[in-house]
């Protein structure tokens, strides 16, 4: 195909695209996938969370390698990478950024940790 269709998957944290980055500009790819997570700063990451989401993201691509790249497949990879920063909030891991431009606790509550008097 010459002139491929831009495919994306858009969650509230998670944006995947069928496109390569060049000069700020996505360029429609049938070959590469562009990940952005939390395109609104809602968390605070460290390195290793970070890297986390990345190797579970490859994991889901190889997971669903020989399939036809659609909307439908990216959807569903973007779906399980939201399931999966989820797990990474209840296990604390990364945490929610009260600077964010906007505090709407989208994944839950946050955990607050109760000190019982002694």
């Amino acid at each position: 195909m010459d002139n491929p269709m831009l495919l994306k998957s858009t969650t509230r944290h998670i944006r995947i695209f069928a496109a390569e980055m060049d000069s700020y500009e996505l360029i429609p790819s049938n070959q590469v996938l562009t990940l952005d997570i939390d395109p609104d700063n809602e968390f605070n990451w460290s390195e290793d969370a970070l890297q986390k989401v990345y190797r579970q993201f490859d994991q889901l691509v190889e997971a669903s390698s020989g399939e036809d790249l659609t909307d439908y497949n990216l959807r569903r990879i973007g779906s399980d990478l939201e399931h999966y920063l989820r797990s990474l909030l209840q296990k604390g891991e990364i945490s929610y950024n009260l600077s964010s431009r906007v505090t709407n606790y989208s994944m839950g509550l946050p955990q607050v940790a109760v000190v019982e008097n002694q």
